[in-house]
């Protein structure tokens, strides 16, 4: 009797997706603040087996002290064993030499990655696995591992990054891309940049951890006594304070509104002296991402105030979901992601900037009618996207 196989429904193949495998991930240190990067593998954990391979750097080191102390963490953290971080996530400290222009240390760092990720590969029993690239360096090694597929998942142009080598970086991007089975971009601007290189292209824009920044809206969430007593209105940010925001425009802010204050919640890699001199800035520092709802409910609007450059044009910025899901008002520089988005006031100069913050603040603090207008938007319904993508290749 000849046995006849059936063939799944597309929904049974979608819900069977991704769940039950040995997933790689490459991308930034996991000790870092959450990206988009750690929500995604979060949720993939809970039917899956992660291996969190930590940064391997993709910009040309420098002999700063800033540098010199990373490269002696990295030194330390490599001699750390392979360790469970939470359920069903493992992160393994490799180390390489983050100069990918340079032939020799090409052929080094595929050698010794090869290696090292192997032998956690093997201690794990992983099988079958799903390779994640979210970090373009790990194109040295990527498909190399025995991996049933590779996915490569931009969230940003790379190749713009302030000390990167750039030519070199978009050799190995162009690498990794031609030779994924997946390309998977956050932003429009990503997807017409990668999309030739790769027919399997999708654009999946960024999720929010929205029961997490809900939490703005609950009464029983108590604002920071940092920020209890600050003047209002109070003007917020949080996020890697880096040299793709505008510190000028922050100052100018500042001054306009001297009356209030300027909470700015985050880690500093760019110089802030002008705004160390401004009495109503207030310089917080990094918070913790479980802390992150109650800063925002004590923000009367919330800023995304990036530089108009090569990097942010292409990028989807996370905090503008998460001030949106705190039920925030929201100003933004005119990045086209957030402007895609519909929901912020955009200020297409300093001027214009100042303009929109006022009429924020013509309904201040968080509201709920805001937040509910992304509660579609979760990291969860993200993940669906990927699943009834996969489902859609395996049923090809």
């Amino acid at each position: 009797m000849t046995t006849v196989a059936t063939q799944k429904a597309p929904a049974a193949v979608a819900d069977d997706a991704l769940r039950g495998r040995d997933m790689l991930c490459f991308s930034h240190d996991w000790s870092g603040d959450p990206l988009s990067k750690t929500h995604l593998m979060r949720l993939m954990a809970r039917d899956n087996r992660v291996l969190w391979v930590n940064s391997i750097g993709y910009r040309t080191p420098t002999a700063s002290k800033a540098d010199l102390g990373r490269a002696f963490k990295k030194l330390a953290a490599a001699a750390s064993p392979l360790r469970e971080v939470e359920p069903n996530i493992f992160t393994l400290n490799p180390l390489a030499i983050p100069a990918y222009g340079n032939p020799s240390v090409l052929a080094f760092n595929r050698w010794f990655l090869r290696l090292q990720v192997k032998r956690a590969m093997r201690r794990l029993r992983f099988k079958r696995a799903i390779n994640w690239v979210f970090n373009p360096a790990a194109s040295v090694i990527a498909g190399e591992l025995g991996e049933e597929m590779v996915i490569y998942y931009c969230v940003d142009e790379y190749t713009a990054f302030t000390g990167v080598d750039s030519k070199s970086l978009a050799r190995l991007e162009e690498r990794l891309m031609r030779r994924s089975d997946l390309v998977v971009v956050s932003s429009d601007e990503l997807y017409q940049s990668k999309a030739p290189f790769n027919p399997r292209t999708y654009l999946i824009r960024h999720g929010v951890d929205y029961s997490h920044f809900r939490k703005a809206l609950d009464p029983a969430t108590q604002i920071p006594a940092e920020m209890a007593d600050l003047p209002r209105p109070v003007i917020g940010f949080h996020g890697l304070i880096a040299d793709w925001v505008d510190i000028e425009l922050i100052a100018r802010v500042a001054e306009e509104f001297p009356e209030g204050s300027v909470a700015l919640i985050g880690k500093t890699t760019t110089d802030v002296s002008r705004l160390e001199r401004l009495p109503n800035v207030h310089l917080l520092g990094r918070k913790p991402f479980a802390a992150l709802p109650a800063y925002c409910k004590g923000f009367d609007v919330a800023l995304n105030p990036f530089c108009i450059n090569e990097l942010t044009l292409n990028a989807s910025p996370l905090k503008v979901r998460e001030y949106l899901a705190a039920g925030l008002p929201v100003v933004s520089t005119a990045i086209p992601e957030v402007v895609k988005l519909r929901q912020c006031f955009i200020g297409a100069d300093h001027a214009s900037f100042i303009r929109e913050i006022k009429r924020a603040l013509a309904e201040p603090g968080p509201r709920a009618e805001r937040s509910e207008k992304v509660r579609g938007e979760s990291w969860e319904a993200r993940v669906n996207e990927l699943r009834r993508i996969m489902a859609e290749r395996e049923s090809e």
